[in-house]
């Protein structure tokens, strides 16, 4: 038996994944079967979940927009270490050519 193929990454716009968790929650449906209907994964939809609960303050940990600024920071973040760094080889190529 061979191994089967990795599923190619898919991406849901929030009103989907809106959608989802609310037929999830009201019950109807389990998550297994929720997720079977839409050919998704039961961990995608539990994560989903799982997010729009802390979204909505019933559980903790970052909200989507808490999750989007950290994400925007540490990109502004290496950013600028990399332009540090890139400074720091400029001061030492220039000290070099003063001497």
């Amino acid at each position: 038996m061979g191994k089967k193929k990795p599923r190619p990454r898919r991406s849901f716009t929030p009103e989907f994944k809106a959608e989802t968790v609310e037929l999830c929650r009201r019950g109807d449906r389990s998550v297994g079967q929720v997720a079977k209907d839409f050919d998704l994964t039961e961990t995608a939809v539990r994560d989903w979940i799982r997010q729009a609960e802390v979204d909505a303050g019933e559980r903790a940990g970052l909200t989507s927009g808490e999750r989007e600024e950290l994400a925007r920071l540490r990109q502004e973040n290496r950013r600028l270490r990399e332009d540090v760094e890139v400074l720091k080889r400029a001061t030492a190529f220039f000290a070099k050519e003063t001497r």
